[in-house]
């Protein structure tokens, strides 16, 4: 049996937990960035609908597109004179009030895929429309400048086995079932290193790594303990693991603990795919989204890390601009971001949706690449040259205070 049936079949049969293994590399320690400073990636799966999240309701063609779908002017939470945001989103407005929240406006790439996979892929890896790329952008920062070997591991990918920009090198952990994860850190047998099978070693030595990360990222005692109230849902029982494993770092006065953090922690938030009945379906996902993002800066105020972690949304594309006829809305191209943070210079970027200019197929122009995103956070919040992750260079955006 290959080796990558080993990993598959070793990833099935642990079930709450799988670990990349990750890649050797020598490195100068003084070009280690400070990965202390976390990074939150939140992925809003299956495209959200940018126009009924940051809303131009200023903009008469924003009523003449969506007439049953459309936020009324009245509910819209007004950002400035022309944009808001939708009226689920209330609890975002404290991080919007105390600029600590950024929205990033108009993100896509030249010549969007519409298809799931493909756009996703594209993300995922920072890749050009035309151009497939084998690893993750993570893995590839990671590669290039890797996280201190005390760390628990790279990555925690947390309700999802999709490894996403991790992909393909990261030294990344996916807690398929997190309760069971920081619960019960008997998830492999010891590695035998007398194993005569050098495949079976292999996965033997992989399940070794996921059992001293267990170790390192459940609750101990004289952890920090969270006192947190986090809101009901999946979505919520997400963050409230994501902020668990942030938790098993730290001391109960909220300093660090040496040798068990991890530079990156990914969420996924599904449904936004809203091809019919959109607007309750939406409406769900966006409160969800918000009170989530909400829970995570109370949590990370109380550990004394929300100065040093960033949070970013990310989707494969956004949704077309006219609504369709079953209320709901198809593939389109750009969509708004979200990066907050203590550190975060909060504020409108990017480019407002232009209704009057959509192209022939009824998608909005793009504004942004997505990989300004990622060179910001490369640049400005890791120190690390972008350029050697991203294969050029990419504008950044000055949303992170220096």
């Amino acid at each position: 049996m290959k080796r990558r049936h080993f990993l598959q079949a070793g990833a099935a049969s642990l079930g709450a937990a799988f670990m990349q293994p990750g890649l050797s590399l020598a490195f100068t320690p003084a070009n280690v960035p400070d990965y202390t400073r976390l990074l939150i990636l939140v992925e809003l799966k299956g495209g959200n609908d940018g126009l009924n999240t940051i809303i131009p309701y200023a903009s008469p063609y924003y009523a003449q597109l969506r007439p049953t779908i459309g936020i009324p002017r009245d509910r819209v939470i007004q950002l400035d004179a022309q944009t808001g945001m939708h009226p689920a989103m209330q609890a975002l407005l404290p991080l919007w009030q105390q600029h600590e929240l950024a929205i990033v406006q108009g993100v896509s790439y030249p010549a969007p895929s519409l298809s799931h996979f493909r756009s996703i892929e594209i993300w995922n890896t920072a890749s050009a429309s035309d151009q497939y790329l084998g690893t993750g952008w993570l893995t590839r920062a990671f590669q290039t400048r890797p996280v201190p070997p005390g760390f628990a591991a790279d990555a925690v990918v947390v309700g999802s086995a999709e490894m996403g920009p991790l992909t393909n090198g990261a030294h990344a952990i996916a807690l398929v079932n997190p309760q069971q994860f920081l619960r019960d850190a008997h998830l492999a047998r010891p590695f035998d290193a007398s194993a005569s099978n050098p495949e079976m070693a292999h996965v033997l030595e992989v399940e070794h790594d996921i059992q001293r990360a267990a170790d390192r990222l459940r609750p101990t005692d004289g952890q920090f303990v969270l006192q947190t109230t986090f809101p009901p849902g999946q979505f919520g029982n997400l963050v409230r693991t994501a902020m668990q494993v942030v938790a098993a770092s730290e001391t109960p006065s909220g300093g660090r603990v040496s040798g068990k953090g991890v530079a990156v922690i990914q969420l996924t938030l599904n449904g936004f795919d809203t091809h019919h009945d959109q607007p309750g379906q939406h409406e769900n996902l966006l409160r969800q989204f918000s009170e989530g993002m909400a829970a995570m800066r109370s949590a990370l105020v109380s550990m004394n890390r929300w100065n040093s972690t960033l949070i970013m949304t990310y989707a494969e594309f956004g949704r077309r601009a006219r609504e369709n006829g079953s209320r709901g809305t198809d593939h389109g191209t750009v969509a708004p971001h979200f990066i907050a943070g203590g550190a975060v210079e909060g504020g409108l970027y990017g480019v407002p949706p232009e209704l009057d200019r959509l192209d022939g197929n009824g998608n909005l122009p793009v504004g942004v690449d997505f990989r300004s995103l990622y060179a910001t956070v490369l640049d400005r919040w890791w120190d690390i040259d972008s350029r050697s992750v991203l294969g050029g260079r990419f504008s950044t955006m000055p949303v992170i205070r220096t």
